[in-house]
């Protein structure tokens, strides 16, 4: 192997029976892993407790990556210990991985399992294969395998299925990142770039700080674009969509209070804060049972 191997680890409230199941059997495991698209198992020619399968990736654009696989497994005496062994491989030319293998490791912990996973493998394309694995395939590879293992936490423990929870962090993180946009947008454009084509006219309006109004406005869009960067750092937090709200209504009452011309206007205050406010709220209950990598041990071995 070309490279050192990728290790992920973390603990789930569950039976070891339940993890196996959802780990093994292929229509449950297809649903959590974001590496698998589609896993199919083989019929056995024999007794042997190898098993063969094929694999399939969506990678977009309508592409798809196939491959096929062993893999056996391993119970230990005392039943508090199980391994399944894997090996893996792809004849495509457009899939990076050429060959590849490792084991899923469940250690019975008692109320809970510590459910473990390191898996190495080979690259195609040479030395710019080995490049694109160094710097982007493999810390993606290694964020959607914990990433999936938490998701399968959540299904295990809080009972939301996959889909569901796949779903909600679609609509989380685009409405965070429309958030972030419109916040450094707005503390970019039109106060710091180009504050003659309004902001500093409000400025004025409001009267409160003659001879620096174009200081306030520069600050304050300072402090716009400060604003999502917070949120994008802690978009999980309560009390960042509690300052997000704060801050849209203090900005928007004295532009209403002292230059009530805007409410005129197609696009004024009015039509901006009450989307950002909406935004918000879907942020904020889209936030919980939400899947994090950095939940589990990860680490190159």
């Amino acid at each position: 192997m070309n490279r050192k191997s990728i290790y992920v680890e973390l603990e789930i409230r569950a039976t070891q029976d339940e993890l196996w199941a959802h780990t093994q059997i292929p229509q449950l495991h297809e649903q959590w892993d974001l590496r698998f698209s589609k896993i199919q198992y083989f019929p056995k020619n024999s007794e042997s407790d190898i098993q063969k399968f094929q694999y399939e990736t969506r990678i977009g654009f309508g592409l798809n990556i196939r491959g096929t696989g062993e893999t056996s497994s391993t119970i230990f005496k005392d039943g508090n210990e199980r391994v399944s062994t894997l090996t893996f491989a792809s004849e495509q030319p457009i899939s990076l991985i050429r060959i590849g293998g490792g084991y899923w490791k469940y250690k019975d912990l008692g109320d809970k399992q510590s459910f473990i996973t390191l898996f190495n493998y080979q690259t195609r394309f040479g030395i710019a294969g080995r490049i694109m694995d160094r710097f982007l395939f493999r810390p993606l590879f290694g964020w959607a395998t914990a990433w999936s293992f938490d998701r399968l936490r959540i299904w295990l423990e809080e009972r939301i299925p996959p889909s569901v929870v796949a779903e909600r962090a679609l609509l989380h993180y685009l409405s965070v990142c429309f958030i972030v946009l419109l916040w450094c947008y707005e503390g970019l454009v039109p106060k710091l770039l180009f504050p003659e084509t309004g902001e500093l006219t409000m400025m004025r309006q409001v009267g409160w700080f003659n001879g620096m109004e174009l200081q306030m406005v520069q600050l304050i869009g300072i402090g716009e674009m400060g604003l999502g960067v917070l949120i994008a750092c802690f978009h999980r937090r309560k009390w960042i969509y509690i300052i997000h709200v704060l801050a849209l209504i203090s900005l928007t009452m004295p532009a209403l209070l002292f230059y009530s011309e805007l409410l005129k206007s197609p696009f004024n205050p009015i039509t901006l804060t009450l989307p950002m406010i909406g935004l918000g709220l879907t942020a904020y209950l889209s936030r919980r049972h939400l899947p994090q990598a950095s939940r589990c041990k990860r680490q190159f071995k």
